[in-house]
């Protein structure tokens, strides 16, 4: 019998967070985070990650969050470390007779755990013997051998790093290496779809996905990016570069991050930071529906159908009872 797994995504702003949580408590659901910036301690605000008191159920369910706040911005994590670390928290929660569910808007990350046949990854990312076998190479013909091979993959990435830095010069090529392939993989899927793609899961899967008129979800975007930086958004920021993290991390990279980084450099005002990230929100959304468009197996609910948050719930509740014949706890 396969394993149950609920997915809830859609674009930012739709509001799943809050639906997430009423399902759940349902359900006796736990949640893991399918967003890849709520990972990274710190980084709260411009993420729109859950608060403590927003984990509460109306019925009284404090709902178990995963994922969240497990790294500082420094670190790296792929989508193949979600995709093992989701696999990982998927049974455990499914041992303590709970209902697992990813909740996000990273398509990838998402794919790679429900359709995980199609995104194998290198291995070398989480296996020592690459890192031992370019230890080797470096001690026999010097650094400068293995830090040549990171600049035919990534010159930038090799003028960040020092020939002698081997640690990350190894970490770097792993990276480099698992990106080669997938973009392989992408080619591939390519070449293989010729219309719309529904694999076959190694879950009992149910795909709920928010969507409502795109002028609707351009004002909450642009609402939403308002209340973050009444919020102390630009105070985040701050407080991530005064404490030492470099500029060009990949999770300073983020949406909201990147502009106001910008504007603490004097390079854009204040009001052009706070207008390029709605500018980039609403491209970065536009994308995330792309991506979901592509697979037939989401059942959408356009939130601007009901009239209430109330009604919606009832609607999603409706539809996942029906598909696999439960009733709520």
């Amino acid at each position: 019998m396969k394993k149950k797994l609920l997915v809830i995504l859609g674009p930012t702003a739709s509001g799943k967070t809050a639906l997430s949580v009423e399902i759940a408590s349902h359900l006796g659901g736990e949640v893991i985070s399918g967003d890849s910036m709520q990972f990274y301690r710190g980084m709260d605000i411009g993420t729109a990650k859950i608060l403590p008191g927003e984990k509460m159920a109306k019925n009284g369910y404090c709902v178990p969050h995963h994922l969240i706040d497990n790294l500082t911005p420094d670190m790296t994590y792929s989508v193949a470390d979600f995709q093992r670390d989701a696999d990982h928290i998927i049974d455990e929660i499914i041992s303590r007779g709970h209902i697992p569910m990813i909740v996000g808007g990273t398509g990838l990350y998402i794919n790679a755990v429900i359709d995980r046949d199609k995104y194998q990854f290198l291995q070398e990312e989480i296996d020592d013997a690459f890192r031992r076998e370019k230890e080797r190479e470096a001690a026999l013909y010097g650094n400068n051998y293995v830090h040549r091979q990171l600049q035919a993959l990534n010159q930038t990435k090799a003028d960040e790093i020092h020939a002698n830095n081997l640690k990350r010069v190894i970490r770097a090529l792993e990276i480099e290496l698992a990106k080669k392939q997938r973009e392989s993989l992408k080619k591939w899927g390519k070449k293989e779809e010729t219309s719309k793609s529904v694999p076959d899961s190694a879950y009992d899967l149910i795909l709920i996905g928010l969507t409502m008129p795109r002028e609707q979800l351009y004002n909450r975007i642009n609402n939403r990016v308002d209340m973050m930086m009444n919020q102390g958004l630009l105070a985040e920021v701050s407080s991530l570069l005064a404490v030492g993290y470099d500029k060009n991390l990949n999770a300073m990279q983020g949406i909201g991050y990147r502009q106001l980084v910008a504007y603490l450099e004097g390079l854009v005002t204040l009001e052009e930071a706070v207008s390029l990230i709605k500018r980039d929100t609403r491209r970065f959304a536009k994308r995330q529906m792309t991506w979901f468009g592509k697979d037939d197996r989401i059942q959408w609910f356009d939130i601007s159908c009901y009239p209430n948050q109330e009604a919606l719930i009832c609607a999603v509740w409706q539809h996942i009872a029906g598909r696999w014949a439960i009733a709520a706890r």
